[in-house]
């Protein structure tokens, strides 16, 4: 990940295992004075892929919350007691991402204006960023690209638990980021690299300066998607692939892996060393085999028991366009038992990218907040957010409550926070899926019974979430 712009040297100290290392310089983004603030909360709208069928798009909707591989884009810091999230926001009438920072207070409930980093020159959610904080309680956004098209850009905040300054650190290229801080070890930076398709790579920083090269951990024919999320020292990753000539759109399998040394090695969920980078689709971090029963894979999330036994959440589908036809889009929890992986089926949705996350409250308690419900616009992407539970340890699962009805826009991309305050449980945009609108965003409380909208027009620097039971 060379800077484009910045200084960079090799530091010796830093040099590991004959790896390079980039010192990132400090630059001051293009606001020269102060980081603007926002209006409010406004979602960035975004379609990929005309269908030229009644549902318009392959994806669509108020994708501010987008996409489900970008991790995590919020998180809870309990020394200051706020959840701080990032998103893709628009300018009022505006269609140019804006990568936007905001902020809830527990201890008031209001909403902190959002704080803008920058125009980020596309119309392409897929340049949303993601959120990390270090031990010191600096925040560090990660502005993503998507492919190599245009650069990528790393901000800190110049105070603990702060989002009103920040300071460019670092312009280079990255897609669908997931940065996780380690205490006592710095930054492990799992992402993907365009190059042959769509490669898994890992770089490590002790400082958020200092960066080392990507190393591939993942390259199987096409490339990857990933989900991943840590578990004290350790980050797993959970991920599909594309198989060689069937193209981008197709993606199969279901793999599982983890590295307790900041990506030095890899093992298995049973403990055994996967060899890196993998390249062979019948490998030991293989969890099932969608392939041979020709089925696609849309990973969604990652989580993991209070003993550190891994979890994903995925849906499976029989073809990649919208529509009843490639139905059922199953959502599955796979599930490590100590020796084994067990599947379950939790819901039937109407689309791929029907996305919510998977909370493990528990040996026994685990729940998933998500759009599996079937919004004003059907077979497109998202609909009415529900609460499923299970209180088996994900073995099986029910519907406790829906959170969302009567909406004018389908809901879509339910994110789950690091380290998730009940209060501030689950947030995410919504929006017309069929054509441009405009889009709000939501959060809930960890039950679902309580669904605030955040404010889209801001009078001050702080303001109350509007409670809502109509959406």
């Amino acid at each position: 990940m060379r800077s484009m712009k910045s200084s960079i040297m090799i530091v010796g100290r830093w040099a590991c295992a004959m790896a390079l290392v980039i010192t990132v310089v400090f630059v001051r983004p293009a606001y020269a004075e102060a980081f603007p603030k926002a209006d409010g909360y406004q979602g960035i709208w975004y379609a990929n892929e005309p269908t030229k069928d009644e549902y318009v798009y392959k994806y669509s909707g108020g994708l501010g919350s987008y996409c489900m591989k970008h991790i995590p884009m919020a998180l809870y810091a309990p020394k200051a007691n706020k959840t701080f999230f990032v998103f893709g926001g628009v300018a009022p009438g505006g269609k140019s991402l804006l990568e936007m920072v905001g902020c809830y207070d527990h201890a008031t409930g209001l909403l902190a204006k959002p704080t803008i980093l920058m125009d980020k020159k596309t119309t392409d959610a897929h340049d949303n960023p993601v959120i990390s904080m270090d031990d010191g309680g600096y925040l560090w956004v990660f502005c993503s690209s998507h492919g190599t098209a245009r650069p990528s850009f790393l901000f800190k905040s110049r105070k603990p638990y702060d989002i009103d300054d920040f300071e460019q650190v670092w312009e280079t290229n990255f897609s669908y980021p997931q940065p996780w801080y380690i205490e006592g070890k710095g930054f492990l930076f799992l992402h993907t690299r365009y190059a042959k398709g769509r490669g898994l790579f890992s770089s490590t920083s002790p400082d958020g300066i200092h960066w080392s090269e990507p190393v591939s951990y993942a390259h199987i024919e096409e490339g990857h998607y990933q989900v991943s999320w840590p578990f004290g020292d350790r980050v797993g990753t959970a991920f599909d692939h594309h198989p060689q000539g069937k193209g981008l759109n197709f993606r199969t399998n279901l793999y599982y892996m983890q590295t307790g040394d900041m990506g030095a090695t890899w093992k298995n969920a049973a403990g055994e060393p996967v060899q890196t980078p993998v390249t062979s689709s019948t490998g030991n971090a293989l969890v099932h085999d969608y392939a041979a029963e020709k089925l696609l894979v849309y990973v969604k999330d990652l989580n993991y028991t209070p003993s550190g036994q891994p979890a994903i959440l995925y849906v499976t589908s029989r073809g990649w366009q919208p529509g009843p036809e490639n139905g059922p889009h199953t959502w599955c929890v796979a599930r490590w038992t100590g020796d084994q992986w067990a599947i379950a089926t939790v819901a039937v949705s109407d689309n791929n990218y029907d996305s919510g996350s998977l909370y493990v409250e528990g040996d026994r308690k685990w729940r998933i907040i998500g759009p599996t419900e079937p919004g004003p616009q059907p077979f497109n992407p998202g609909g009415e957010v529900a609460v499923w539970t299970s209180n088996d340890g994900g073995a099986t699962w029910s519907k406790s409550r829906q959170v969302t009805q009567n909406s004018r826009y389908n809901h879509t991309h339910v994110r789950r926070p690091l380290n998730a305050h009940p209060d501030f449980y689950a947030f995410w945009a919504d929006g017309d899926t069929r054509q441009p609108s405009e889009s709000q965003f939501y959060f809930c409380d960890q039950s679902g019974k309580h669904v605030f909208r955040m404010p889209v027009h801001m009078d001050g620097d702080w303001a109350s979430p509007e409670p809502c039971t109509d959406k």
